[in-house]
């Protein structure tokens, strides 16, 4: 009965607690029409200390996403463009010598910011995108000898290209891992892309207000943890995961020569983690497994390997998730 009390306690907390969810999203659709997978997903990622992969053709607004959320955060952004002669040390920073002091001073590079645009990360050589990944996993930098610390919230979005595959440098598996989220985005709407053309169109572009600050997001984080979470769904998504990496175990013998390799255990906990940051959204104090089921194909779309027969059979990540879904037994 106790914990009846307590779980009734947390979600009036949670309730108030979440109350500028609302606030946030009516400030990004001031300016990004439709979208709204995409700005669930930012928002996700930027409750849950986790970076997005976003994948899209070109001018589906992704930049102005980033560059909007971080205008209603009231954050640092600094948008990069990746060209196959990028170097590292053009994001990282790099020494460089002070005639006046006589000595190597030290300038940091963009990466030094709360919002981070990493555009067309494909484009750039593995040298570039290693150490944007490392700086994602580590949270610092290291120049010289010195190590300096990234700043709180650091969210990177990550976009790539789908349509040209020529001069890019598609991203190792093992790095995509460290992205939560890989969120894939399509065309608007007739409606939304009609809603596009007035804004696009009117005299001042629409702008949103900064109504938070980079603190209020780092408080909210701690909240989002103390959402609760039944010993039921966490075997629910710990079954999900293991689908992946033992799909015969799981009535699903036809994908055993089809999944190369399943998930890494980093899957459960950004699952763990999104699902708690959905909930949170949905003013929710406790994780129900609709949640899960939510955020489930944006998390594990690019955690799955597939072998060379399911690409021959067509077989993609996003069926073989649907399939993993229909499947394992819901709490």
């Amino acid at each position: 009965m106790e914990q009846s009390v307590d779980i009734r306690e947390l979600n009036e907390r949670i309730k108030n607690e979440s109350s500028f969810v609302d606030l946030l999203t009516i400030e990004m659709n001031k300016v990004i029409v439709g979208q709204k997978h995409l700005v669930e997903g930012l928002l996700i990622g930027l409750l849950s200390d986790g970076h997005i992969l976003l994948e899209g053709v070109p001018g589906l607004a992704k930049t102005l996403a980033i560059n909007t959320l971080a205008t209603i955060v009231d954050a640092k952004f600094s948008r990069i463009q990746f060209t196959p002669d990028l170097l590292p040390a053009d994001l990282l920073g790099t020494m460089i010598y002070s005639q006046k002091n006589e000595e190597f001073i030290i300038k940091k590079g963009p990466i030094f910011t709360n919002f981070v645009l990493a555009d067309e990360i494909n484009r750039a050589p593995a040298k570039v995108q290693s150490a944007l990944l490392e700086a994602m996993q580590e949270r610092q930098v290291t120049i010289g000898e010195t190590t300096y610390k990234l700043e709180e919230p650091f969210l990177v979005m990550a976009t790539q290209n789908p349509i040209e595959q020529e001069g890019t440098y598609p991203l190792p598996e093992a790095q995509v891992d460290r992205f939560m989220l890989k969120i894939v985005i399509d065309y608007p709407q007739k409606e939304e892309e009609q809603m596009i053309i007035r804004h696009n169109l009117a005299q001042s572009f629409p702008k949103a207000s900064s109504i938070l600050k980079p603190d209020d997001i780092i408080r909210a984080r701690k909240v989002v943890k103390d959402v609760y979470m039944d010993e039921k769904i966490e075997k629910y998504i710990v079954d999900i995961v293991f689908a992946t990496r033992f799909p015969e175990k799981y009535n699903l013998e036809k994908y055993k020569e089809m999944i190369s390799y399943g998930c890494s255990p980093r899957a459960s906990i950004s699952l763990s983690m999104a699902a708690k940051a959905y909930a949170f959204i949905k003013r929710r104090g406790y994780v129900i497994p609709e949640d899960v089921r939510a955020v489930c194909h944006d998390v594990l779309r690019h955690r799955i390997g597939l072998s060379y027969e399911a690409e021959a059979n067509n077989v993609t990540s996003i069926e073989v998730i649907n399939d993993i879904l229909n499947t394992v037994e819901v709490p």
